[in-house]
């Protein structure tokens, strides 16, 4: 009994313990992490909007989450209705061109010779077998997916319209027989929106940022279907540093194909730009209060959320990795540094 009176008033060990709780739990119900990760990214986009408004506008929260769900809705049917036709036969018609820009005569002989050399018949034959059955699991997740996307869609609704409600339920179990889980669960929840969310969200500015440089970059050389150029440069703007990198190869192919190795070079040099604007301006601006993590450790982080998260560690690890560092107390670097630079240059008396 005394040891769990002790247990009960070290914070730190009691903590921890609740924090490993949770991760079990999450791990037998990693089926619904996308899910819960969608719903915690809405809510938290619109609860921040409302906070926004509120701020200028003394208007019920009701009234700003519905009318904010309404438009988004709108925007969703009007995009459905008039832009993804236009997405897919852009998609379309850049694959087409270079498919007969590779195709081409003195091309598609060279092609031809490569494969004959390298590549045997039966090897093609397994390629496309796993080529289908791939396009299969792509079909059916893409399917389960959008699944995932509208209940996370609904329950964020219904979260954001009843926030108060929410909360004070949650408060009657710090009164309860577990009340110092649920209030370690609680700190543990503060700590994660507090970093996790503001991370989360200076990844997105960052790659709308990214998006709108390389898409502006892009029209000036020429470049055509921009709109499904765009959505692919903004998908892969979401992966920290290496997304940028990762875009070079499909822009340098179809920069290849229309204009040859000139406009390889500008595509190349503009992405370098957009990777140094990310890297020394947008990440120290958005992420100042938080610690600014060696590329080494990024691409570290990555690979590693990637095996546990699947795709979403991608988007995800960076934003965790940050929690984790906040609840450790590790404290960001370019603070500690200007903290013994001033340490340094102050005078003695």
């Amino acid at each position: 009994m005394v040891m769990w009176e002790n247990f009960k008033r070290n914070d730190s060990l009691r903590r921890f313990s609740v924090f490993l709780v949770i991760c079990l739990a999450l791990y037998f119900i990693r089926e619904a992490i996308s899910m819960i990760l969608l719903t915690f990214i809405f809510t938290f986009l619109i609860l921040r909007l409302v906070k926004s408004v509120q701020r200028w506008v003394k208007i019920p929260q009701t009234v700003i989450v519905i009318v904010t769900y309404a438009v988004i809705v709108s925007l969703f049917y009007f995009t459905l209705t008039h832009y993804v036709p236009k997405l897919i036969y852009q998609t379309g018609q850049m694959i087409e061109s270079v498919y007969r820009f590779y195709q081409s005569p003195a091309r598609s002989s060279m092609i031809v010779e490569w494969i004959g050399q390298n590549i045997d018949a039966t090897e093609i034959k397994d390629q496309l077998k796993n080529g289908l059955s791939l396009a299969l699991t792509y079909l059916t997740s893409i399917g389960s997916m959008g699944a995932t996307f509208l209940l996370s869609f609904i329950l964020s609704f219904f979260f954001s319209i009843e926030e108060k409600r929410v909360r004070e339920f949650s408060r009657l179990f710090f009164t309860s027989k577990i009340g110092w889980f649920s209030q370690d669960v609680a700190y543990l929840g503060g700590k994660f929106v507090e970093t996790f969310g503001v991370v989360l969200e200076a990844q997105f500015l960052i790659a709308l940022a990214n998006t709108v440089i390389t898409t502006i970059g892009l029209y000036f050389l020429g470049l055509p279907q921009l709109v499904s150029l765009s959505i692919m440069i903004f998908i892969l703007s979401l992966i920290p540093v290496a997304g940028v990198i990762i875009s070079c190869i499909p822009l340098a192919l179809i920069g290849y194909s229309i204009g040859g190795f000139t406009d390889v070079v500008y595509i190349l040099g503009m992405i370098a730009i957009v990777h140094a604007l990310e890297s020394y301006v947008l990440n120290p601006k958005l992420m100042s209060s938080k610690t600014e993590l060696p590329v080494f450790f990024t691409f570290v982080i990555l690979l590693f959320s990637e095996r546990f998260f699947g795709v979403w560690g991608l988007i995800v690890g960076i934003p965790i990795f940050v929690f984790l560092l906040d609840l450790l107390d590790v404290k960001a670097i370019r603070k500690k540094i200007g903290t013994k630079k001033e340490e340094k240059t102050s005078p003695t008396i």
